[in-house]
């Protein structure tokens, strides 16, 4: 008969799968710090060897790493996602912009719809908290922070669709974007009509995840990311035309 005996499962077997757990839904965040070993003995109820002994595997397969000093963070794993040469040809070729916004809409699309349906009501909070933060934020007229709160409201809708393969993909994709490498996000807030647009474009988001119209949801992302594609297309051409025009200037003055 295919049983065995049922043994007790050793803590530090526990908090493995408790941090292990944290790490895949994405709560415990690349870069971020642990709590101290006394802290985390406490709120996790085990003794400190039994937590030694949990943190030293985590830490022996690459999730976790350690800091003379300074602690046990979450490992960048998102670093693997893709090569170092790939992400410069990326920086390089005005193509993989274009690519990249077509694959978000994709990807964000289904996210949101998922999201309408497979949100918990916490996970809308979340997005509605976000939103207000935006809203608060634009008063202030500070390109970096709207910038900012702009990647986060996208990833928590992603983190509210529930597919642990989508968040960390995305979440590797969104790291690239906050680094400047497909476009400088703060272009996009520095003029107050295209700021105005976008927070209301946000705002239909999240006015349709609230009402969790999944059919809603999707068509107010691509909405949104058509305006970003065309926006930035806009910008492209503007920069080519002001070169060659400067290049018209410098002529006519040698003339």
């Amino acid at each position: 008969m295919p049983f065995e005996p049922v043994q007790q499962e050793k803590l530090s077997h526990g908090v493995i799968r408790q941090i292990e757990g944290l790490i895949l839904r994405g709560i415990l965040r690349p870069g971020e710090r642990l709590p101290s070993e006394r802290e985390l003995s406490e709120r996790m109820d085990v003794s400190r060897p039994s937590l030694r002994e949990a943190l030293a595997d985590l830490q022996n397969r690459g999730l976790l790493s350690s800091k003379a000093g300074a602690g046990v963070y979450v490992a960048d794993v998102l670093g693997s996602a893709f090569a170092p040469a790939l992400v410069s040809l990326f920086s390089e070729h005005n193509e993989a912009v274009f690519d990249y916004i077509s694959f978000r809409r994709d990807m964000e699309g289904l996210a949101a719809e998922r999201a309408a349906k497979l949100g918990s009501d916490t996970d809308l909070k979340v997005i509605d908290t976000i939103f207000q933060k935006m809203e608060a934020a634009h008063q202030k007229r500070n390109p970096a922070t709207e910038a900012g709160l702009d990647a986060d409201f996208h990833l928590s809708i992603i983190e509210a669709s529930h597919n642990i393969i989508m968040l960390h993909m995305m979440r590797s994709m969104y790291e690239l974007l906050r680094e400047g490498v497909f476009y400088n996000r703060s272009i996009m807030f520095k003029q107050r009509t295209t700021r105005d647009v976008l927070l209301d474009q946000h705002r239909q988001i999240n006015t349709a995840l609230q009402q969790r119209d999944p059919e809603a949801a999707r068509a107010a992302v691509e909405m949104h990311l058509n305006f970003v594609e065309v926006s930035l297309s806009n910008h492209q051409k503007s920069e080519q035309n002001e070169t060659y025009a400067q290049k018209r200037f410098e002529h006519e003055l040698r003339r």
